[in-house]
């Protein structure tokens, strides 16, 4: 299968997707269904082998190495939902193993196998051989919604210049979260940017969350599960919240306890669905008070949205819900950002003062920087002080201070603080 260049549209995954082929004899790309994964991974290819035929999976259940392509010009081969098949991850890197080529494999997957599969069906984890990498929606850079003027790294260097952007309104960025980052739905018409939204969640509760499963999960609960979830979206919600939010919302008492929960979120982690957005902990001057617990993401905004029912005009007429749901496109957006960086994405709160920091970034070397998230410039001089406050209280100071907006018609520098704001629309790594 061959893919017309013309028609791709490139990710900040593709750079890591070389360097890794040029230094392990297998990749292993994951993320959620409809992310791209497919499509990018062609790109790196040179043939394919899809597990979802029937043809293939039943060649590869009586012996997987019936599928492998043992041409080196026929190298890397993509094989595309491995875990169909897990008998196919040790033939892989047992194919690994005897050549001293680099590249030979990419494997994709929307689905980790449980615990109880791997033990089963995988004897080696593929450590050496076989390096992960993971692929998310597309950020607003990616989908072209991002002028890319305003860069991480250039912040990062105090290299960024002060620029007009052009103006963008709350109703084009309702839009962008409804709509989300999955690549079919970029050049859907407006009107219908919540469907495919809407036909994932109805993918999760009908097939996915019991593919390939032993035991039937429960439509009910997982639609509550779901529920309380999107509620709390861009908050921290631990099993007691989830509980509690349930029991005050249902008259029926189907998730009483935490074991159905975790099992339930469980899957939803597998289905690469949930994002975890750990807390920051380093350097406080009061490690002791600060909050342990993750921040709960969707992989993508739109799924809440989905899930809740919202639509544009609904984001439009309740600003609240519409803070937290742009708060979850931003943070979703950096998290894109710092793994192209090799980096990661955290939060902070002082369970003591109250003190939040929406978004914590660490690069590679140890470095950070700290970023509020806030929808209207009415909030800029909230988010100062608080950056001030967190600034004041670190042992080692960020290397930059920034705040995103989403109404900004500038990426500019406060002079008198040195703190950055910074459009959405403008951002890039």
């Amino acid at each position: 299968m061959t893919i017309n260049n013309k028609e791709y549209r490139s990710r900040l995954i593709d750079d890591k997707i070389d360097k890794y082929l040029d230094i392990f004899g297998a990749i292993s790309i994951v993320g959620p269904k409809w992310c791209g994964k497919t499509w990018t991974s062609i790109r790196h290819s040179k043939t394919v082998t899809f597990m979802d035929d029937d043809n293939n999976k039943e060649l590869a259940k009586l012996d997987p190495k019936s599928i492998i392509h043992n041409n080196p010009n026929e190298r890397p081969q993509l094989i595309d939902e491995w875990h169909l098949v897990p008998s196919i991850w040790d033939t892989v890197r047992r194919e690994c193993d005897k050549s001293n080529q680099k590249g030979n494999f990419i494997l994709t997957g929307s689905t980790t196998l449980s615990k109880e599969q791997q033990k089963e069906k995988i004897k080696h984890s593929g450590i050496g051989r076989i390096a992960k990498i993971n692929m998310y929606t597309m950020s607003l850079f990616e989908s072209g919604d991002s002028t890319g003027q305003a860069s991480i790294m250039k912040m990062y260097d105090g290299t960024q210049k002060t620029l007009t952007q052009k103006d963008v309104s709350l109703e084009d960025l309702a839009y962008l979260i409804i709509r989300g980052g999955w690549p079919e739905n970029i050049n859907i018409a407006k009107e219908n940017a919540g469907i495919i939204p809407r036909a994932y969640i109805d993918s999760i509760l009908d097939i996915d969350m019991n593919e390939e499963e032993t035991k039937r999960r429960d439509k009910d609960k997982m639609k509550m599960l779901l529920r309380s979830l999107a509620r709390n979206e861009s908050s921290i919600a631990n099993s007691n919240t989830i509980l509690k939010d349930i029991s005050l919302n249902e008259t029926d008492d189907l998730l009483s306890n935490r074991r159905t929960i975790y099992e339930y979120i469980d899957i939803l982690n597998r289905l690469y669905l949930i994002e975890n957005q750990d807390p920051f902990v380093e350097n406080y001057r009061s490690s002791e008070r600060i909050g342990k617990s993750a921040k709960r993401h969707f992989t993508d905004p739109s799924l809440s949205c989905a899930i809740l029912g919202l639509t544009k005009d609904s984001l439009l007429k309740d600003i609240k819900t519409f803070g937290f749901m742009f708060e979850a496109l931003v943070e979703r957006d950096l998290r894109i950002y710092m793994s192209s960086l090799n980096g990661f994405l955290y939060h902070f709160r002082d369970n003591v003062s109250g003190l939040e920091v929406d978004a914590v970034i660490e690069f590679e070397n140890g470095d950070y920087a700290a970023i509020e998230i806030k929808l209207g410039l009415s909030q800029v001089e909230e988010a100062k002080k608080s950056l001030l406050t967190f600034y004041n209280n670190m042992k080692k100071k960020p290397k930059f201070m920034c705040i995103i907006t989403g109404l900004c018609k500038s990426i500019l520098q406060d002079q008198e603080t040195g703190i950055y704001i910074v459009p959405i629309t403008s951002l890039k790594p």
